[in-house]
């Protein structure tokens, strides 16, 4: 019974974190030189979003979601198939 419990609250310690982060906001702003790109994220792998159903890192629900972006180093998201500068 005890390993059972502390095995589950060690997940839930894991867990949490990565949880509330996904849900806090934007992601923070890389170290590389970047601008965001819409239309390119997979559906909860966005950085954020400027309208919609969501604003936060991580809960955009399908995948190029034209209101969600995710920074790509400065000059490339226009390279991108389906990159956007702009919300589409």
């Amino acid at each position: 019974m005890n390993r059972a419990l502390l095995a589950s609250a060690l997940a839930a310690a894991i867990t949490l974190p990565t949880a509330v982060m996904a849900q806090s906001g934007p992601a923070p702003a890389p170290t590389f030189q970047a601008e965001k790109c819409y239309g390119l994220a997979k559906a909860g792998q966005n950085d954020c979003a400027s309208t919609g159903n969501h604003s936060c890192a991580g809960t955009s629900k399908i995948d190029a979601d034209p209101a969600s972006w995710v920074y790509v180093p400065a000059g490339y998201c226009e390279r991108l198939v389906g990159g956007s500068l702009t919300e589409v």
